[in-house]
């Protein structure tokens, strides 16, 4: 058995090591046709979504609450659906088919958006059109409309988000020096678009929405989508194109039950030399070392007199018996969870900086000097993205190789040590929020105001450019905590889990817009009947925002404590305390096979 095992795993090297020689990576040569693809793509629907906020309420009439309640939904959902696109991903189509089939659909659900704005039948008429000046709310018709376009966005989102980076990473050979810095250089670089396209869509399209036409501004959006469908296709030929596996999340099932079914057997002294190891000839996985943490798996991979062997050397019934390279897989998984539950805290404060902060722009002064020209209230959001743009290639070519000098370590600090940064940051942006709401506040209660913003109150003699210290700290928190996140996932997962470990991130926006949508619904109703009064009224002029934004505060205080605990009891995957054992295990085996 053990010569067999040997031989089988050498032969398995082999067999993967020839496949990974025969693929042809292009590497920076194919991404104008993926990062331009990428470009277009969220051009297109960041140009629609940065905005919804007050289309919904400009243009469909619905209350400040209500379409910060269904933009949190909608963006809770779209984050979702990531994980059922990557399933269908990994098991049938692979990335390629999968991204091409969700651009499509993004496109179909943008031009479906721009409808209800260039059709007049798809919306409301405008607040105040009548004689008593009342606002009529959307018909279900028109309702049903909308959110078909929001539906087929969905449908987009959840194929475009889980599979888009590592798409990109898949054009790299990671065996080679140049591929590894390829894959680091492309997250920061991805990124350094992504935040261009958020410039771009958040300053001239949100212009063009507020100022000039709706049905223009949003019409330019599903074009760049049109454009990016082009670009992605045309570049066919050059990518490479990892086939569906089959589900990892059948493996990771098999091993739950394995190691359930045969809970009351006990664990070998040396599991790295006694549990069974056998490694598909078509994996694409490479070899894990054996870990010590979450032993109670390890039993699925416990042979016994029942479990019978294939010629080839794997198991009869993968529902009896799993492999060890299965299990470590499951582990894998496993210690990303509680990293993943801090990020879905810290996940809670840009998701204010898309929502609350817009209101804020509203009802402050936007005017720039003494020309006639007002900032829209969702292009404040660009300062956000223009200090992830200025920050990232300072940080890519400057302080990661100044680092690397000091520490020796590749990157210059460990992932975690990135995310922590972020999540330390994020509280720093909730304290300065607070403040800045209270002086907007303030001024707007005690000084002659700017005027009336409609269907609110007062609008603050305050500077809407107070607004950006936070909105700069909010880019420092994605620099530093998504970024990070991003090539934690795709550097900790087994190779064909990496759709899964991309879904994981929108996951996990998912998750925290769900609970900032729930948080706002609590607060809502519970200090609507205090005495101090309604935090988060229409008008925030009379409630305390400030006071909504200390409790994040608060809150991301504990969630910084519960990710230092779970940074320290992280294992890094390949980088276990065993590995010098599992390798002695092997090299013992083969001796004994001889």
């Amino acid at each position: 058995m053990e010569k067999n095992d040997s031989g089988t795993m050498e032969n398995n090297k082999k067999a993967v090591t020839t496949d990974e020689t025969n693929i042809n990576y292009r590497g920076w040569k194919s991404m104008p046709f993926i990062i331009g693809n990428e470009t277009f793509e969220k051009l297109g629907t960041i140009g629609t979504l940065s905005n919804l906020l007050i289309y919904l309420t400009g243009v469909f009439n619905m209350k400040s609450i209500t379409a910060a309640l269904i933009i949190n939904i909608f963006n809770g959902t779209a984050n979702f659906a990531t994980l059922l696109g990557a399933f269908i991903s990994d098991t049938y189509f692979g990335r390629y088919k999968t991204l091409g089939l969700a651009t499509i659909a993004s496109f179909m659900g943008l031009l479906a958006i721009q409808l209800t704005a260039a059709i007049k039948k798809l919306h409301p008429p405008h607040c105040g059109s009548g004689q008593n000046g009342t606002c009529i709310g959307p018909t279900t018709g028109q309702m049903a409309f909308l959110l078909t376009g929001f539906g087929m966005l969905i449908v987009g989102a959840a194929g475009i988000r889980p599979c888009n980076l590592a798409f990109g990473a898949d054009q790299f050979n990671p065996e080679t020096e140049s591929g590894k810095k390829g894959i680091n250089s492309f997250f920061n670089w991805y990124f350094f678009t992504y935040t261009f396209a958020m410039l771009v869509s958040l300053t001239l399209i949100v212009y063009v929405q507020s100022n000039v036409s709706w049905a223009i501004g949003l019409g330019i959006p599903a074009i760049l989508m049109l454009i990016s469908c082009a670009l992605f296709f045309t570049g066919s030929k050059m990518y490479v194109k990892v086939k569906a596996t089959g589900s990892p999340v059948t493996s990771v099932a098999q091993v739950i039950v394995v190691a359930t079914k045969k809970r009351q057997l006990k664990l070998p002294e040396q599991p790295w030399l006694s549990l069974f190891k056998y490694m598909p000839p078509t994996s694409i996985n490479s070899k894990l070392p054996y870990s010590d943490q979450f032993r109670f798996l390890d039993k699925a991979a416990i042979m016994t007199p029942q479990d019978q062997i294939n010629p080839d050397g794997s198991a009869t019934d993968p529902w009896k018996l799993c492999t060890i390279q299965q299990v470590e897989e499951v582990k894998c998984l496993l210690r990303v969870i509680p990293i993943w539950v801090a990020a879905i805290l810290y996940s809670l404060v840009i998701a204010q900086q898309h929502t609350y902060v817009v209101f804020q722009a509203v009802q402050s002064n936007r005017q720039l000097g003494n020309i006639n020209f007002k900032i829209p209230p969702a292009s404040y959001i660009v300062f956000m993205m223009l200090s992830l743009t200025i920050w990232i290639p300072v940080y890519d070519r400057i302080l990661v190789p100044f680092l690397q000098r000091i520490t020796g370590k590749e990157g210059g600090i460990t992932i975690l040590q990135r995310m922590g940064i972020g999540i330390f940051i994020s509280i720093l942006t909730m304290l300065v929020s607070a403040l800045v709401e209270d002086r907007r506040r303030t001024i707007a209660l005690t000084r002659p105001n700017m005027g009336i913003a409609p269907r609110r109150g007062a609008i603050s003699s305050m500077s809407g450019i107070w607004l950006i210290p936070q909105l700069m700290l909010a880019g420092l928190v994605e620099a530093f905590a998504t970024i990070a996140q991003v090539e934690f996932y795709y550097k900790q997962f087994p190779k064909n889990m990496r759709s899964i470990g991309g879904s994981l991130l929108y996951c996990g926006f998912g998750f925290s817009s769900y609970l900032s949508s729930f948080m706002i619904s609590i607060i809502h109703q519970t200090t609507e009947r205090a005495a101090s009064g309604n935090w988060l009224p229409e008008d925030l002029n009379k409630g305390r925002l400030d006071y909504f934004y200390y409790t994040i505060a608060a809150i991301e205080v504990l969630n910084f404590c519960y990710f230092l605990v779970c940074a320290k009891w992280y294992k890094y995957k390949g980088t276990c305390k065993d590995t010098l054992e599992d390798n002695l295990g092997s090299i013992q085996l083969e001796k004994t096979a001889v």
